[in-house]
């Protein structure tokens, strides 16, 4: 392995371009994914222990070296082509294009003015989080399915840092450090092992909301939400609640509107129901109170937590999740009169 290495290197050391063409056949051959040194990546499984720490700094050095070769080739064609442009400066100045927000920026920003008018506060937190803020602090039984691999990305390193799963680590994060009242919105990205479809992605967004105070009911958690449906989807938007589980509330529910694009008679997007699901609710289990510093006993609380591509999908009936994450401008554009 360390032969090979030090070949490559001196290859890489001799590198020369006469044409951009040459070049970008240079940058894959030893650069792209399945170039030489990608290949070397791939054998690193294979060398022993005690020798992977030197073969794994050789790597560095050489994928480095290679990088500031071909920079340094591209940067003299940029010089070169730069000394010949004929500049006129007699020409018109055409137009610099604006960018616009992403619309998941969009209804993100949109959800979170409405509840900050209600009076929450924003909160944010790391998205590289320990086992204790996902699961721990929420009441996530020890065998909780949402713990197996299917579902949760863990750092190899170490087997007690994930990536979120959703942003109820930013509630307990506050929770441990600020005694009630509290009232805060948790906008953030989350990650689960979940194959990329239409209706599903290894990445999305959600927006949660806490609420601990005394004497905080199922009512007060009922009106806000009746109230931020109104203001996202239109004044004529009813809810209803439905009986569910969730580890973090008792009791919980999950909440539909009536379909914004039949208004509740009934079509194919909502499945002729005339209501479409768009987030989950309840009462902060005592539990979770506890387990977080804060007595179970003179306070209550209320949550809920919904995901901002759902929103998206019902706000501009766009039908396929990866579309929010393909970057693709003629789709983005479509968006320019809503910022």
């Amino acid at each position: 392995m360390l032969e090979k290495i030090q070949q490559l290197l001196a290859e890489v050391e001799t590198l020369q371009a006469h044409s951009a063409e040459e070049l970008e056949a240079l940058r894959i051959k030893y650069l792209s994914k399945k170039g030489s040194i990608s290949a070397l990546m791939n054998d690193f499984r294979s060398v022993p222990a005690e020798q992977k720490k030197e073969v794994g700094i050789k790597i560095n050095e050489l994928k480095t070296r290679a990088f500031d070769k071909i920079n340094a080739l591209r940067a003299e064609f940029a010089q070169t082509d730069s000394a010949d442009d004929d500049i006129d400066i007699t020409r018109t100045a055409y137009p610099t294009p604006l960018g616009t927000r992403h619309p998941l920026t969009i209804v993100k920003n949109e959800i979170v003015d409405i509840f900050s008018r209600l009076g929450f506060s924003l909160a944010e937190g790391p998205e590289v989080e320990d086992d204790w803020h996902v699961f721990g602090s929420m009441n996530f039984a020890d065998d909780h399915p949402a713990r197996d691999m299917q579902d949760t990305f863990f750092i190899e390193a170490r087997p007690d840092v994930i990536l979120r799963t959703h942003t109820s680590s930013v509630q307990s994060r506050v929770m441990e450090k600020t005694q009630p009242p509290i009232r805060i919105i948790c906008p953030g990205r989350v990650y689960r092992n979940e194959a990329i479809s239409a209706r599903a992605h290894c990445f999305f967004h959600q927006v949660e909301g806490l609420y601990v105070d005394k004497e905080v009911s199922f009512t007060d958690l009922k009106q806000v939400l009746l109230l931020f449906a109104r203001e996202m989807f239109g004044e004529g938007t009813q809810i209803r609640l439905r009986p569910s589980y969730f580890p973090f509330t008792e009791p919980s529910a999950e909440m539909d509107i009536s379909c914004n694009i039949c208004g509740g008679t009934g079509c194919a997007f909502c499945k002729h129901t005339g209501w479409v699901e768009i987030l989950g609710c309840g009462m902060v289990d005592p539990a979770v109170l506890q387990l977080n510093g804060i007595d179970p006993t003179k306070y209550k609380g209320y949550a809920f937590g919904m995901g901002v591509e759902r929103i998206a999908n019902l706000k501009y009936q766009v039908k396929d999740l990866r579309m929010f994450s393909e970057n693709d401008m003629r789709f983005l554009r479509e968006f320019e009169a809503a910022n």
